[in-house]
């Protein structure tokens, strides 16, 4: 039996690939053990390093929801700007009009080029130079303005590679039933380019979510990340024991992110009758009468 990918593996390979995976848990179970020994000598996993995460929800309540808001909420707005910005980037970059497609590829290549972290920075700057913003506040703004120029700029060179990535003939069937550029975009190409679109699109809100933490980093930006300082200066030296829970909160987070994301993509897909768009009667009226 053979895939449309690949060929069915045989009896050789199959105990090839079991032999291969017995071998990759043996060697990752060692490298667990041995960090785990490396810890218990080093006394980092005494119950005093684990135990105000367990038995003070002080440490909840003050600094790591907090900073989990801080941190969500930045990444919702950078991507509730980035989104739509970057879907009109990405449609505009497809224009027939040289006087659009080429500043706006311009636009894009710069902030796609530039390190997010150094557009923050930047942004902070400017916000001290030009603005009368409270300090306290400043590192947010600066940290929004730097996730949304650049993911702005990566989710249009999505979009325009998923509306690429259509076949020529959905744009010429279009064309043939009188229906102008935007409506062909609106109506055929983006509804068809979403479900291709979607993994690369979630992938770039996870690297939103994570990126926030460069603004606790550099700007002192109360994300979580951040909040392993003040938890480490007010309960002793467990920095470990603080990394490693925001390390596991990131994760559950963007799991859950991703999950949500798989969910909508199974929900779209299973929606979708055919594999061109649905284009109601009254669109394709309009389009041929300001075709004729």
């Amino acid at each position: 039996m053979t895939s449309v990918l690949y060929d069915a593996p045989g009896p050789r390979a199959k105990r090839r690939n079991i032999l291969y995976t017995v071998v990759f848990l043996v060697v990752a179970t060692g490298a667990a053990w041995w960090v785990l020994d490396v810890m218990a000598d080093k006394e980092q996993l005494t119950s005093e390093k684990w135990s105000p995460f367990v038995q003070d929800s002080q440490v909840w309540t003050t600094f790591l929801l907090p900073g989990l808001w801080e941190t969500l909420k930045a990444a919702a707005i950078s991507v509730l700007i980035a989104l739509p910005l970057g879907a009109v980037l990405g449609i505009g970059r497809l224009s027939d009009h040289a006087w659009i497609r080429v500043p706006v590829g311009a636009v894009v290549e710069f902030f796609r080029a530039l390190p997010v972290l150094l557009l923050m920075v930047f942004a902070y700057q400017a916000f001290v130079q030009f603005t009368d913003l409270e300090s306290d506040i400043r590192p947010m703004y600066a940290v929004i303005t730097g996730l949304v120029l650049y993911n702005a700029s990566v989710i249009a060179e999505i979009v325009r590679a998923g509306i690429l990535s259509l076949p020529q003939g959905q744009t010429d069937a279009a064309k043939a039933i009188g229906m102008r550029k935007s409506q062909t975009m609106a109506h055929v190409l983006l509804p068809q380019a979403v479900t291709a679109m979607l993994p690369a699109l979630v992938s770039q809100l996870v690297v939103i979510v994570k990126d926030t933490a460069l603004g606790g980093a550099m700007l002192g930006f109360n994300e979580l990340l951040y909040q392993f300082r003040p938890i480490t200066a007010n309960y002793g030296a467990n920095t470990i024991a603080a990394l490693t829970v925001i390390a596991l909160i990131f994760i559950l987070v963007n799991f859950a992110l991703t999950s949500f994301a798989s969910w909508i993509e199974g929900r779209i897909r299973r929606g979708k009758k055919s594999t061109g768009a649905v284009v109601d009667l009254k669109t394709v009226d309009a389009g041929a009468a300001a075709g004729t």
